[in-house]
C-alpha cells in the first residue's frame, strides 16, 4: 500500500522515474508496432520526479518519525526549526557576549538546568551592575540568577525546535506521498508499459545470446520441433554438452508418445523442454531449437514429480490421482499433456492398469485425443503401439559398458526393454553387496508373465479397433521360476489359467484376473 511507503521508497521510485525519459527517447526511434505501442503508453511522470526531487533528502532515514526527510529550501518553517536546532548554541554564545559588553559584567555566564531552563548567572561582586530589565529567578550564596524576555524566547525556539521539526517534516512527507498516490492510475499504466518492455528486452537478449530461433505458428495442431533444448538446463551445462532432441506430435498418427528409459536418462527434461518451447512460442518468444513449427494449444497440463500433502492427509498416490483426474476431466483435443510416471505410487499391477487405461482414454479421438508425452517404466505399455491408433514408442538411448551404462540423452524411435534400475542404483553409490543381491533377485523375479499378458491385451485392442490381430508364441513360463523359494506346483491355479477364455475378456478383466491369481499364490507362500 502507498500509505506504508517510507522516504527511501520515494527516493527509489524517483531513481526509476529518472530512467523513463531516456527510455522513451530511444523508443521514439524504433519502428516496431509493438514498441510504438509501448512508447505511447509510457508516461515519463516528470511532475512526480520533480516533486520528489525538490522535497525529499537524497539519503533519508527509513522511519518517517525520525525527521531529516525534507530538503532545505522546500519549507521556510522547516528551515527555521532546523537552523534553531543546529545553531542554537552559537545564538546563546552571541547573547552572552553582547550582555557582557552591555552591562560590563565580565564573568556573566548563560547556563541551563531543568528547573529554570536557560538563565544568566552573575556573581555577587558584579550584582550592582545588573540592569533593570533582568528578572531575578534565584539567589545563591555567591551569585544571582536572572532571565530576560529575549533569553526565554530563544529558549522556546531552541528547545521546541527538534520536536516541532520532526512533526512538521512528517506532515510535509505525508502530503508529498498522498500527492504521488493521487496519480496511481498514471503510475500503473506506465508500470505496465515498462513491464512489457522489460519482458520483450529480456526475451530478445536471451534469444540472441543462446541462439534461439523464431518459431512458426500453425493452426493444424502439429508440433514439430527440431533439435529442441531446455532453456534452463542447457545453461547449467558446459558449452555444447546439452543434447538436443526432436519432437513431433499431431492430431492423427502421432498423438501419444510413450517414452521409456532408465532414471536419470533425461525423460523428464525432454518432456518439460517440449512444454516450455510450446509455451514460449505462444507468448511470442523465440525458442531454443534449430527450428520449430508450433500448433496452437489451448492448455498445457503436467503431471510430474512425486509429493504427498500431509496437511490434507493425502498420500503421494492420492495427490497423483487427483492431478490425473483434473487432467482427464479438463483437457481437450487441442491440449498438450505432459505425464511422467503415472501409476508408480501403488502396486505394480494397479499402477500398470491405471497407466494403460489412461493412455487408452487419451489416445482415443472419441474420448480425448490430446497430444501427449507419456514417460513410464512400465515397458508393457509399449505393446500399445500398433494396437492403438496414434500411439508411438520412443526411448532414451543408452550405451552399455559391461555392468555400467552411459546415458546418451538422445530420444530414439522404439521402446526400451529394460529399466537399468540396478545400474542407476550403482551410479548412486548403493553398496556393492546390495547391488549383487539385487542382480540375483532380478534373475529370479522374471516378469515374463506380465509382459506376455500385456501383449495379449494389446492384441485384443488391435482386434477390437479393426486391425489384424498379431499372433505370437511365447515360451512357456514355469511358475516355479517366479518364486524365491522352493514350492510345490499350484495345480488349481494352473488349471484356472488354462481354462481362461482370454479371447473374450476385456483388458481390465484380464488384468484383474491375473492380479487375483497372483494374490492366491502369494497367500499360499
Amino acid at each position: 500500500s502507498y500509505q506504508t511507503a517510507n522516504p527511501r521508497d520515494l527516493i527509489a521510485f524517483k531513481t526509476s522515474l529518472g530512467m523513463l525519459p531516456p527510455v522513451k527517447l530511444l523508443l521514439q526511434e524504433l519502428k516496431s508496432p509493438l514498441l510504438q505501442c509501448v512508447y505511447k503508453e509510457l508516461d515519463p511522470l516528470d511532475d512526480l520526479y520533480t516533486l520528489i526531487d525538490r522535497s525529499i533528502q537524497e539519503e533519508p532515514p527509513v522511519s518517517v518519525r525520525e525527521g531529516n526527510m525534507i530538503k532545505d529550501g522546500y519549507s521556510e518553517e522547516v528551515d527555521k526549526f532546523r537552523t534553531a536546532k543546529t545553531e542554537g548554541t552559537s545564538w546563546l554564545a552571541d547573547i552572552e557576549a553582547k550582555e557582557r559588553e552591555r552591562t560590563g559584567i565580565k564573568n556573566l555566564r548563560i547556563k541551563f538546568n531543568k528547573v529554570f531552563g536557560y538563565y544568566l548567572e552573575v556573581t555577587n561582586s558584579y550584582k550592582d551592575l545588573v540592569p533593570d530589565d533582568y528578572i531575578r529567578k534565584q539567589t545563591l550564596t555567591n551569585a544571582e540568577r536572572y532571565i530576560t524576555p529575549q533569553l526565554k524566547e530563544l529558549e522556546d525556539t531552541i528547545l521546541g525546535a527538534e520536536e516541532k521539526l520532526t512533526s512538521l517534516e512528517y506532515e510535509l512527507f505525508t502530503k508529498v506521498r498522498d500527492q504521488i498516490a493521487s496519480q496511481v492510475l498514471r503510475i500503473q499504466k506506465t508500470a505496465k508499459a515498462v513491464a512489457k518492455l522489460d519482458v520483450l528486452t529480456c526475451l530478445a537478449y536471451v534469444a540472441d545470446k543462446n541462439r534461439y530461433v523464431r518459431p512458426q505458428i500453425n493452426e493444424k495442431g502439429v508440433i514439430d520441433i527440431r533439435e529442441g533444448r531446455h532453456p534452463v538446463v542447457e545453461q547449467m551445462n558446459p558449452d555444447g554438452m546439452f543434447i538436443a532432441n526432436d519432437t513431433y506430435l499431431d492430431n492423427e498418427s502421432n498423438r501419444v508418445s510413450i517414452i521409456t528409459g532408465p532414471n536419470m536418462a533425461g525423460k523428464s527434461t525432454y518432456m518439460r523442454q517440449t512444454a516450455l518451447i510450446v509455451l514460449m512460442a505462444q507468448v511470442g518468444s523465440f525458442v531454443p531449437a534449430k527450428s520449430a513449427d508450433i500448433g496452437i494449444v489451448d492448455r498445457i497440463f503436467t503431471r510430474v514429480g512425486a509429493s504427498d500433502d500431509l496437511a490434507s492427509g493425502q498420500s503421494t498416490f492420492m495427490v497423483e490421482m487427483n492431478e490425473v483426474s483434473n487432467i482427464l476431466r479438463n483437457a481437450t483435443a487441442k491440449s498438450l499433456l505432459i505425464l511422467d510416471e503415472i501409476g508408480r505410487g501403488t502396486s505394480t499391477f494397479d499402477g500398470l492398469s491405471i497407466a494403460w487405461a489412461v493412455i487408452e482414454h487419451i489416445a482415443d479421438k472419441h474420448l480425448l485425443g490430446a497430444k501427449t508425452l507419456f514417460a513410464t517404466h512400465y515397458h508393457e505399455l509399449t505393446e500399445l503401439e500398433g494396437s492403438m491408433e496414434g500411439v508411438n514408442n520412443y526411448c532414451i538411448a543408452v550405451k552399455e559398458k559391461g555392468d555400467d551404462i552411459v546415458f546418451l540423452r538422445k530420444i530414439v524411435k522404439g521402446g526400451a526393454d529394460r529399466s537399468y534400475g540396478i545400474q542407476v542404483a550403482k551410479l548412486a553409490g548403493v553398496p556393492d553387496s546390495v547391488i549383487e543381491r539385487a542382480k540375483e533377485l532380478a534373475e529370479e523375479l522374471s516378469q515374463a508373465d506380465i509382459s506376455a499378458r500385456a501383449r495379449d491385451i494389446a492384441g485384443e485392442n488391435k482386434t477390437k479397433t479393426g486391425h489384424k490381430k498379431r499372433v505370437k508364441k511365447y515360451d512357456q513360463v514355469d511358475i516355479e521360476q517366479i518364486s524365491l523359494f522352493d514350492t510345490v506346483k499350484d495345480d488349481d491355479v494352473v488349471k484356472e489359467l488354462k481354462e481362461l477364455d482370454i479371447a473374450n475378456m476385456t483388458p481390465m478383466e484380464a488384468m484383474n484376473t491375473l492380479y487375483r491369481l497372483q494374490s492366491k499364490l502369494n497367500n499360499r507362500w
